[in-house]
């Protein structure tokens, strides 16, 4: 089977992928179809964060495979109220809702924001990625991934990233929420500046909007917290969460402050596989996975030498846990030779890598990698 033909004849070409069929994955290895083993530093960009088939996710999910997977949300589901209640525990928020992925979250967090405020415009952030579908599109910046699709909607505003100055100008009696990234990953990973962020609350205040985190990469450990915002010492009105929620699996979550919930409504939103008992019990086996094996703690010691490592090698590395960015010249072509010696990075842009491995990643594993990535910055030179 030519794989690659045959993506080209029946998929249609919204992905440019690098030349390699990966079947199989253990921990923080993935393989190719040849049997090659690659060391994974990109997760299924901040997916896949116990580790590719983790024996007790496996087996959780399998057995609730084996009892039910959807009913819809007609009816009530054990799972998705055991997840609401670890999910408070976890993040300090008091009421959730589920969807299937990040940009969906972010959907119903602009919704929710319009509705509880009824105001209409939208702040966000330069640089700020929220998604792709119309409502987080228009609150993501890059015009290359917004251009093709406008008119979008409106209004929304855009602010410099940690200039106070510019967050004053532009939020208003009109602002229905101010949305934010704590760490901006697909710009190459920069944290927010906390004066910024304490900036946010105080124009809150003033302005009575509501204060939305985009936590849909950060979440569940990636930061060496639990959340981004714990780094911040702050509870927003609205979190989105995703990605490594599941570890892999399709699941997406809202989570509110109770005084959000109380103004919200019957019918005002919905998902029909959101929440699902398949979802679910995968987002519980992935939380009990971090809390039995520290895997939060785990995430910011190794994040810390990881950085250090990477320090010897680059005049530019900034993140926060397992979440990094690192300036190199030539990134793309970094990745596409560190990928044939076995080790799969990310490039955000020409000169930045992004690592966001497994949380299960160790010293040794870092090691190989700083290793390799040494030898093609020399080369590259």
């Amino acid at each position: 089977m030519d794989v690659f033909e045959l993506e080209r004849e029946y998929l249609i070409p919204f992905y440019k992928r690098h030349k390699v069929v990966f079947v199989r994955g253990e921990g923080c290895w993935l393989y190719d179809e040849r049997g090659k083993r690659y060391l994974d530093l990109v997760a299924g960009i901040a997916c896949v964060a116990i580790g590719h088939s983790h024996p007790h996710f496996v087996r959780r999910v399998e057995e609730q495979l084996r009892k039910l997977i959807h009913v819809s949300n007609l009816f009530y589901t054990i799972p998705q109220i055991e997840l609401a209640m670890k999910l408070r525990e976890i993040t300090g928020m008091d009421k959730f809702f589920f969807c299937n992925s990040g940009t969906e979250a972010v959907e119903c967090a602009l919704k929710i924001s319009r509705k509880v405020t009824g105001k209409r415009k939208f702040v966000a952030l330069k640089n700020a990625f929220h998604g792709r579908t119309m409502g987080s599109l228009s609150v993501t910046w890059k015009e290359k991934f917004r251009k093709p699709f406008e008119p979008l909607i409106q209004p929304v505003e855009f602010v410099e990233p940690n200039n106070v100055n510019d967050l004053e100008r532009k939020v208003d009696d009109d602002t229905a929420c101010v949305i934010l990234e704590l760490v901006q990953g697909e710009a190459g990973v920069y944290p927010l500046e906390e004066g910024f962020v304490k900036a946010v609350f105080e124009e809150r205040d003033e302005h009575h909007f509501l204060v939305v985190f985009d936590e849909v990469q950060t979440g569940f450990g990636r930061t060496g917290k639990w959340f981004a915002k714990d780094h911040y010492g702050v509870k927003p009105d609205v979190i989105t969460m995703a990605k490594a929620m599941g570890s892999g699996f399709p699941i997406g979550g809202v989570g509110v402050t109770s005084e959000v919930a109380e103004r919200l409504e019957y019918t005002e939103h919905a998902s029909t596989f959101g929440g699902n008992p398949l979802a679910c019990v995968a987002s519980l086996a992935t939380i009990e996975v971090i809390e039995r094996e520290n895997l939060v703690e785990n995430s910011e010691r190794v994040g810390r030498y990881f950085r250090e490592r990477l320090e010897e090698i680059s005049d530019d590395v900034r993140g926060l846990g397992l979440m990094i960015g690192a300036r190199f010249e030539r990134a793309f072509e970094v990745v596409e030779r560190a990928l044939n010696r076995g080790v799969v990075i990310n490039a955000t842009s020409e000169n930045n890598l992004r690592f966001v491995p497994p949380l299960i990643l160790s010293e040794r594993e870092v090691d190989m990698a700083v290793d390799i990535l040494n030898s093609i910055s020399g080369e590259i030179d």
